[in-house]
Parts: structure tokens; sequence; C-alpha cells
């Protein structure tokens, strides 16, 4: 990568000495041109069956696109390494009209970190529907009878730069920290949870129920916490 950066630089730089030349001959070919495009942010202002394997990886785990999942275990402490597969896209062009997903349009299946004690779990939305749907912010998650579950805040520093965009088959990952590995913490024993999604900025109606992975889940509430949805498990981002 360093060797091909510095090629690059030369070849820019001899480039650039070439056309002050032609410049000097009077020559003028037209101006340069910006072809980037911005991508709007849109994220809410603060807020289905088995388990699930996520590639092999390594802490923190990056990711190399998005990825299908299938098994039990997630690779990486702290995070999941996913690689392979379909991938999720961020919302530009025509993609940003794509509605809201719906908890009838996507698959959400829970799969444990590969980590002893399991701290982290990581979360796969599936999108079933057979189009396009617009993915928002992170998933509402209830360990517990969905009125009176504490709720599990999502953390701000894993929000991706653009709601993302499932189309049809596409995965996307939400890392959730379930516990801190301590033996004097007030677990609860889980073997099945609630997903909510956002529309927009609200929670979206309907709940879907996602089964632990086997053996169950040993949840503290007092310091669960999400990720928000993203096409990848991220260094850094996706560390907590």
């Amino acid at each position: 990568m360093r060797t091909y950066r510095k090629n690059t630089v030369l070849a820019v730089a001899a480039a650039a000495v070439l056309s002050l030349g032609l410049t000097a001959c009077g020559g003028d070919e037209g101006g340069s041109r910006d072809e980037g495009a911005a991508i709007t942010q849109v994220t809410p202002e603060g807020g289905a069956i088995g388990g699930a394997t996520v590639g092999a990886g390594s802490a923190g785990g990056s990711a190399a696109g998005g990825a299908a999942a299938s098994g039990s275990t997630a690779g990486g402490k702290g995070g999941a390494a996913v690689s392979g597969g379909s991938t999720a896209s961020a919302s530009s062009g025509s993609s940003a009209k794509a509605p809201a997903c719906t908890y009838k349009d996507v698959k959400v299946t829970a799969a444990k970190v590969d980590e002893t004690p399991t701290e982290h779990i990581v979360l796969t939305a599936t999108n079933t529907s057979g189009r396009a749907c617009r993915l928002h912010g992170y998933p509402l998650i209830a360990f517990g009878e969905i009125q009176t579950a504490k709720d599990v805040p999502a953390v701000a520093k894993s929000k991706p730069a653009a709601p993302v965009v499932l189309e049809p088959g596409a995965p996307a990952y939400a890392n959730v920290r379930i516990a801190l590995g301590g033996v004097d913490e007030e677990n609860k024993v889980v073997t099945s949870f609630h997903v909510n999604l956002f529309a927009g900025d609200a929670p979206a109606e309907g709940s879907i129920v996602v089964k632990a992975p086997a053996g169950g889940l040993a949840v503290d509430e007092a310091i669960a916490k999400t990720g928000y949805w993203t096409p990848e498990l991220r260094n850094g981002a996706d560390e907590f």
C-alpha cells in the first residue's frame, strides 16, 4: 500500500510538471471537475429465530463487506469480523427513496461473540422482503417483558455516516454488550428477547422475537448497550 501511494504521488507530480509546460506554451484544455457526492445523514436522535456464525475474526474484528451468517458464534472480542456474502449499502441516489424497514421486512438473529465469558452478542438483520428498505438507527432491545424492560442505550460512536439501505437478501449488524463478565453481576438468563426497529425518528410498530443462542444469555441490564446498525462491524466504532 505504501509503495502504491508513493508511485501515485510521483505520477501526480510528473503530470503537474507536464501541465505547467503545456500551459507555458499556450495550451488550455479546460478546467478540473469535482465529481464527489455528499451523502445526507438521517438518523434517530435518541432512539427471527436461531443463532448465527459471523465469520472467524480477531479481537475487535474488522469487516470486509457484509456477510451472510449461520451457526452459533461470532468471531472477535468486543466486536466481530464479518466477510463474504452480499452487502448492505449506504443510502445514495435511488436507494435514498427506499422505505423504512419494518418488522415484516427483516429477520433478526443473535450470535455469541467468541469470548469467555460471553460479554457481547452480534445481531444480524437480513432483508427478506424482496425489495430494498432503509434500516434506521439502532435495534431497540428489550431483555424481558417489552412493556417493563429497561431500555438498552445506543453507543454514539458506532453511528454510521448514513442510514443503512438493505438490498434484498443483504445483512446489517449491531454489536451488543450484555455483561461485563464479572461473577458479582446481577445477571438474568434470557432465552429470547424483543427487537424493535425505527421508522425514521420514532420507533416503528411491531416487535421481532429473537431466540437467544444455545444455552441462553446471561444479561446484566444495568450495563447493556448496543451499537447502531451497520453494513460491517468496524474496529474502534463497534468496540465497547
